[in-house]
């Protein structure tokens, strides 16, 4: 039905008037204009809508259809109105994340919760993912933000903010190597059985490429899927693992894991990055969300442990 919002505007009006002229005087055109608009739609509809009685005008079993009908679009104007103001203050929407899962505990403990506090209408669904997963989510607009280590070049990514946050050795206290003064070589870290990713990881594959180019093999005693597998194993005092430092942050405060430095360029140079898909649209929610982000990668400085802070090695 393509019947224009103002014609609509003079039936509702004609019907709560009671008459077309005391419809024209509150629409403050001539009657001539209402009955005009009136004789349209019953043309579009082919039906009358209106018919005398002692009171006044009343609408005809059509009229009240239509009548129905322009009260359930008011309702819905009203509704949309008050939706995307809502929206437009930040009090509802949804937002969709993909993020790496060492990036878990810290998101959760600030950016997130300071953004959830202020936006408290504002539904985030929050999911963890591989390199390539993240990739794939943000690509296919599955997600509106990913969270990802290790940058992987993709035509349609964004990226918005990175922080360099270096791959580090993280073992128990009593590990043997805990005591290293300078940081650990590659060679050496080599000597000792590693727990990792699981081949086709960022993380495994950042590892993967610094041990090639030193032209050694790392003694991979363990592979896995999951952060906490890692974390365990790191604490086991059996292995080591190689992760950024901010993946272990609650082990290395309470003391229950150490990071040290790696002698790797490549290493070194690791970041973390916010991205986008090129072109995608955000939703003034989505860009609150990542100036939050930005300001909590600014300041997310990689956490680092020295030797001199760990327990001698035992004997």
């Amino acid at each position: 039905m393509d019947i224009p919002h103002q014609r609509l505007v003079y039936f509702q009006v004609t019907i709560e008037a009671g008459s077309v002229r005391q419809a024209a005087a509150r629409l403050n055109i001539a009657p001539s204009a209402v009955s005009r608009q009136l004789a349209l739609i019953e043309a579009a509809l082919d039906a009358p809508l209106l018919e005398r009685s002692r009171n006044g005008v009343v609408p005809t079993a059509v009229g009240e259809m239509l009548l129905e009908y322009c009260r359930k679009r008011s309702a819905l104007d009203d509704t949309f109105s008050e939706e995307l103001d809502a929206y437009q203050r930040l009090e509802t929407g949804h937002l969709s994340l993909t993020v790496g899962e060492g990036f878990v505990g810290d998101l959760l403990d600030t950016p997130l919760r300071t953004f959830t506090e202020r936006y408290r209408g504002v539904r985030l669904d929050v999911n963890t993912g591989s390199t390539s997963e993240i990739i794939e989510a943000v690509v296919e607009d599955e997600a509106h933000i990913g969270l990802m280590y290790h940058e992987r070049v993709h035509p349609q990514l964004r990226f918005w903010h990175s922080s360099r946050q270096p791959l580090v050795a993280l073992m128990s206290p009593m590990h043997p190597l805990a005591g290293t003064k300078d940081g650990l070589s590659l060679s050496s870290l080599s000597d000792h059985p590693l727990a990792l990713w699981r081949t086709g990881h960022g993380v495994r594959q950042l590892v993967d490429e610094g041990f090639r180019e030193a032209g050694l093999r790392p003694q991979v005693s363990m592979q896995t899927n999951s952060l906490s597998v890692l974390l365990h194993a790191a604490r086991s005092e059996l292995t080591l693992t190689l992760l950024p430092a901010f993946a272990a942050a609650r082990e290395l405060e309470d003391g229950l894991l150490v990071a040290l430095d790696v002698d790797c360029e490549r290493f070194r140079r690791a970041h973390a990055h916010i991205i986008t898909r090129v072109g995608r649209r955000m939703p003034r929610a989505g860009l609150q969300l990542l100036r939050h982000l930005e300001r909590w990668m600014r300041a997310f400085n990689s956490l680092k442990s020295t030797g001199s802070e760990a327990p001698p090695p035992r004997k």
